[in-house]
């Protein structure tokens, strides 16, 4: 992936997919805490635009059965990045994504005012794709020149600001290997 700028909060080289699941930040509410989550629609199975779907409040709950259970649902990321390592922008980074639901970082609860979701394309178990390492990286490293209040040491999986709710992006994330490219 080139070296991506960010105007007028969309990062270029992505694929836009404008999510209506997002809203206004709250008002003087620095970007400094950045969220890996993984998702795979069906749970465990890679590829299609059900997630997509999903973002977009267009999923067919005839589909799968799986998705009769949750395409009511109203969640979005600010990016996703797929097995291929392409990334798509649902959210401008200024806008608040619905990606992180009831959660706590360093007491402050509520993160989605104040972060910027990046889901991969995976499930806990399954090894995530050199394509999408190399376009976290990249895309890491512009988020990080971008928003000043954002630093390496912010950087969390969604486990972290949900425990015990979440376990993404989990073990089969190599936080070491991610961590090393940035």
């Amino acid at each position: 992936m080139p070296c991506p700028t960010i105007i007028a909060g969309w990062l270029q080289h992505a694929s836009p997919a404008p999510s209506p699941n997002q809203d206004e930040r709250p008002p003087d509410t620095p970007i400094d805490l950045l969220v890996i989550h993984n998702i795979s629609l069906p749970p465990g199975e890679f590829g299609g635009r059900w997630i997509e779907d999903l973002f977009l409040n267009q999923l067919d709950p005839n589909a799968h059965p799986y998705f009769a259970e949750i395409h009511r649902l109203r969640v979005s990321a600010h990016l996703l990045i797929d097995r291929t390592g392409r990334v798509t922008q649902f959210v401008p980074f200024e806008r608040r994504a619905w990606h992180a639901g009831v959660s706590c970082y360093e007491g402050r609860e509520r993160c989605n005012d104040f972060s910027i979701g990046i889901e991969l394309e995976g499930c806990d178990d399954v090894a995530y794709e050199e394509a999408q390492y190399a376009a976290l990286a990249t895309v890491t490293r512009t988020l990080l020149r971008h928003y000043p209040d954002l630093r390496r040491e912010r950087i969390v999986g969604h486990c972290d600001i949900a425990p015990g709710r979440k376990t993404d992006p989990g073990p089969a994330f190599d936080w070491i290997r991610y961590r090393a490219c940035l």
